[in-house]
């Protein structure tokens, strides 16, 4: 393949899906349609990282320290675990964010992995030039990774069949999504993602 390729899936936690407790609306749909992108991109030998939001108990991001949310996510709770849906493979690489108290850090690209090794020197380690982005929330964390990803010089794909937005107002994850292609992101879906990778296999 002339470019290196990775699948990013972004914050697909129980506190983000039903019965959470910042809930995204209908997030835990986008499960079923991950779990096919996981099997392909696990099919053609290629990294798959999972962001997760890792918050510490006092943090400027929640509204008891004069930020915007709800406890969400807090360290080795049920609540911060991965979706009980969602199929990660054991090789799948895990980056943890918002463990800082003053910081929101929306993007992966202020994530780090079990190692400490941050997520734009784990591309580089592993050659990735694009980046298939889906998950949670399309207008918070999906947005400003994929803003960071097209900042730092990668190639995005938006995988809209597999992002779900919070929308506090209506328009939030439209709009976010137009800023999102307006940039240089490019919408995908499973079927023309299947159809691209057999395409370069053949």
């Amino acid at each position: 393949m002339k470019l290196k390729r990775a699948l990013l899936i972004v914050d697909l936690q129980n506190d983000f899906c039903r019965g959470g407790s910042l809930v995204v609306p209908e997030g835990e749909k986008t499960v079923p349609l991950l779990n096919k992108y996981i099997r392909i991109f696990l099919k053609f030998d290629l990294p798959i990282f999972a962001s997760r939001d890792w918050h510490p108990r006092e943090t400027q991001h929640f509204k008891h320290f004069g930020g915007l949310w709800p406890v969400h996510c807090l360290q080795n709770t049920l609540g911060a675990r991965f979706y009980k849906g969602l199929k990660l493979p054991e090789e799948a690489i895990i980056l943890s964010k918002g463990t800082s108290p003053a910081e929101d850090s929306y993007s992966v690209f202020q994530a780090k992995d079990l190692n400490g090794l941050d997520f734009i020197s784990l591309l580089k380690i592993f050659g990735i030039t694009e980046l298939y982005v889906g998950g949670l929330a399309t207008e918070y964390c999906v947005k400003y990774s994929v803003l960071d990803a097209l900042k730092y010089g990668f190639k995005v794909k938006l995988l809209m069949d597999a992002i779900r937005g919070v929308n506090v107002k209506p328009a939030d994850s439209q709009q976010a999504t137009s800023e999102m292609i307006a940039r240089g992101a490019v919408k995908a879906d499973f079927k023309k993602v299947a159809t691209q990778f057999a395409r370069i296999h053949r």
